[in-house]
C-alpha cells in the first residue's frame, strides 16, 4: 500500500471572500439552536453557487427569543423576506414549517465583515431567483 502524496493547489493559497452583491444559493438546512447567549435561534446553512470551495457556505441566524422586542421584531421581519425569497408565503399565526425551505433556491446578498481580526461573510438580504 503506498502512501499517498498531498500537492496543494493554487486556489488554497488565496484567501478572497466572494464578491459582496447577490449570489444565486440554495437553503441546505433550517435549525433551531441555542445561542452562546442561550437565546433561542433559528439558523439556516446556505449552499452558494458558482463560487470557490472553502467560501461555498453561509450560515445566518435569526434570534427567535431572549432579547429586546426589538430585536425579536427585525429577525421575524428578515425571517419573512426569506421565506418569500424562497417561494414560502406563511400566514399569521401560522407555525413556519422549516423543512419547506430547505431546498429552496434564492438569492442571498452578501457582504464583508470584520470578525475576531479576519473578514467573514454575512447575509444581509434575501431576493428570489428570477424564473
Amino acid at each position: 500500500m503506498s502512501i499517498p502524496t498531498i500537492r496543494f493547489e493554487a486556489a488554497d493559497f488565496v484567501d478572497a471572500l466572494p464578491s459582496e452583491g447577490y449570489h444565486e444559493s440554495v437553503v441546505s438546512s433550517a435549525r433551531f439552536r441555542t445561542s452562546a447567549a442561550g437565546n433561542r435561534t433559528l439558523q439556516v446553512v446556505y449552499r452558494l453557487k458558482d463560487v470557490t470551495p472553502g467560501f461555498d457556505q453561509v450560515t445566518e441566524y435569526f434570534v427567535i427569543d431572549g432579547v429586546e422586542a426589538r430585536a425579536r421584531a427585525i429577525a421575524r421581519r428578515r425571517l419573512l423576506g426569506l421565506c418569500r425569497s424562497c417561494g414560502v408565503e406563511p400566514q399569521q399565526d401560522e407555525p413556519l414549517a422549516l423543512d419547506r425551505l430547505v431546498g429552496a433556491r434564492l438569492r442571498v446578498r452578501l457582504g464583508h465583515e470584520s470578525y475576531e481580526g479576519g473578514s467573514r461573510l454575512r447575509v444581509l438580504g434575501h431576493r428570489p431567483v428570477a424564473r
